[in-house]
């Protein structure tokens, strides 16, 4: 199957806004082993609208449309597949009924530029759209399928997964096999993963892909038709040995996400305190339901004084040690996981610029601290050449890593080619 995609939108043509409706739409398509051929963004112009449809249609399978669904004069995506094929647009009673309804319940009339949303090409199919008011609707074209979706994001993602996922099964169920699998990595270059696995020979019918984002970067495995599948898992065991350390998720698209679900498992909890990550870390964490189970607090101890006062990091330490020091972070993580009793503290302290460096401690220094009850982690890693968020977004999972790694029952602290350690430190707490 021959999958494209179409987006449409002067908006998003232009760039003022981000087509995240695409990216989303191709990675839930991979997550199925299904991959999007081609993706072409076009205006709100009639001329143009009608061309790629037209063109399109005589080389895809499948073409998800999104967007130009609206009640306003430049949502012309009905009108011109109309044109396209041929045939007039037609007001679809059942639509309007649906949309009478809506408004109602709502307890709002509905104004008069709706209407223009109960018009569809004549030999077009409905397809529901149960949370807006634009509805979808496929026609055949050529040889394509081409199926059309409204741009705002919650409608397209509920259509997407109820009603096009479900077609494209049902209409491509005699199609080739394919199966996808997925490692996450972190601390590790592209370059040097794919040198790395370069050298392992793939089966025939196995291709390996590549996805930067940082701080992450996600290998993909595909494996098309029954052969290849059938030889996967010994190629997925070889991967999984050459990645060693640089593999920290084959579940997840974030370390973050990884060390929610070990401690739901672990039962462990968890305290931090953050300088440098400012909320950061624990930002990452209560992105996932349940957290409050094993997330005691996260403390933004920026000043000094902060520090000192909730913290109770001796004044001493940082007169002597300064902010950023392997002797402030440790305090920092044994008072705050003190507070509560907590199984485990995360601490984090840094330079994350543009100013404030010196020669000793230049921009991107960031101390990173993990203690338990019986032992402290620590490690001063080098972050510069990087944007501010940057070096909070990779000291962020640096942290989570090191933490994943002792859940694991493994040593914390390990070599990340890609993110040089000034300075790596284990002392016993008792």
């Amino acid at each position: 199957m021959l999958l494209e995609m179409i987006c449409t939108g002067e908006e998003v043509l232009s760039g003022q806004i981000v087509d995240t409706n695409a990216a989303w739409f191709a990675d839930t398509m991979l997550n199925l082993g299904i991959e999007l051929q081609q993706r072409i963004t076009v205006g709100d112009r009639m001329p143009d609208l009608m061309r790629v449809f037209l063109e399109r249609s005589q080389h895809a399978d499948v073409i998800l449309v999104n967007g130009g669904l609206g009640p306003t004069s430049d949502d012309l995506s009905a009108e011109a597949m109309a044109h396209a094929a041929g045939v007039p647009l037609v007001e679809n009673q059942q639509w309007r009924a649906h949309l009478l309804d809506w408004f109602t319940r709502r307890g709002r009339v509905m104004p008069a530029s709706n209407f223009k949303q109960c018009f569809l090409p004549a030999t077009a199919i409905l397809v529901d759209n149960p949370v807006g008011s634009a509805p979808g609707f496929r026609i055949k074209l050529n040889r394509a399928w081409l199926f059309f979706t409204p741009g705002v994001p919650v409608e397209f993602k509920h259509m997407v997964t109820e009603q096009f996922v479900p077609f494209v099964q049902d209409a491509f169920k005699n199609g080739q096999a394919t199966r996808l699998h997925k490692f996450l990595t972190f601390g590790h270059g592209e370059s040097a993963l794919a040198d790395q696995i370069s050298q392992l020979s793939a089966p025939a019918g196995i291709t390996v892909g590549y996805r930067p984002s940082a701080p992450h970067v996600e290998i993909k495995v595909f494996a098309r038709g029954a052969t290849a599948i059938a030889s996967m898992e010994n190629f997925l065991d070889l991967l999984r040995i050459t990645l060693g350390t640089a593999l920290v998720s084959e579940r997840y698209a974030s370390v973050a996400e990884e060390v929610h679900q070990l401690l739901l498992t672990s039962g462990h909890t968890l305290a931090m305190a953050e300088s440098c990550t400012g909320g950061m870390l624990a930002s990452q964490l209560i992105e996932y339901s349940g957290s409050s189970a094993y997330l005691h607090q996260s403390l933004v101890t920026y000043a000094n004084a902060a520090k000192t006062a909730v913290l109770g990091v001796s004044p001493a330490i940082l007169e002597n040690h300064g902010a950023v020091s392997i002797e402030t972070v440790i305090a920092m993580a044994k008072g705050v996981r003190e507070l509560l009793d907590s199984d485990y503290a995360l601490a984090t302290s840094g330079i994350a610029g543009p100013d404030g460096g010196s020669v000793d401690k230049p921009v991107g220094t960031v101390a990173i601290a993990l203690c338990d009850r019986e032992q402290c982690w620590v490690q001063v890693v080098s972050l510069g050449q990087r944007s501010r968020t940057m070096i909070r977004v990779m000291s962020c999972a640096v942290a989570l890593d090191m933490l994943r790694r002792k859940l694991l029952l493994s040593s914390p602290l390990v070599s990340y080619p890609f993110i040089p350690a000034v300075a790596t430190y284990m002392e016993q707490t008792h």
